[in-house]
């Protein structure tokens, strides 16, 4: 049954989730982020800067969560809130050089707890967790 499979499949998407939070505590080391705040971190410098309600649906949170996450996140001096140039009704979010800094000091932190739970896994079965995550992510953004 597809109903049964789809639970299945979110119950190891959750487990996996809970795992990637774990590991990802002290990937900024020294600041004691939050998940989501990190994962809004990781967006900003993979994307570059947006508006809240983007920033919201790359996160799946509801705007006012994002810009609770924000504000916490710019009290740090992690991001910014600027206006745009071309119009200045606009506000997008964006990284500080100080979250670059910060980054710079621990990026290989991250990588390298990952590549420490990936090492149990035969090049084979790293390729199909790849590919299995590629494939859920599609299938997630259609």
């Amino acid at each position: 049954m597809m109903t049964e499979k789809a639970n299945q499949i979110l119950h190891a998407f959750l487990r996996a989730s809970r795992q990637v939070s774990i590991r990802s505590q002290g990937y900024l080391g020294r600041l004691n982020l939050t998940y989501p705040q990190t994962i809004t971190l990781m967006i900003l410098d993979a994307d570059g800067p947006m508006p809240i309600s983007e920033l919201a649906k790359a996160t799946g949170s509801a705007n006012s969560t994002t810009s609770g996450v924000v504000d916490r996140l710019e009290r740090m001096g992690l991001v910014q809130r600027v206006r745009s140039d071309q119009d200045r009704r606009k506000i997008f979010v964006q990284i500080t050089d100080h979250y670059r800094e910060v980054r710079a000091e621990t990026a290989s932190y991250a990588t390298d707890r990952f590549a420490e739970a990936l090492k149990g896994l035969s090049e084979e079965e790293q390729d199909t967790v790849l590919n299995g995550l590629n494939i859920f992510c599609d299938a997630l953004s259609k």
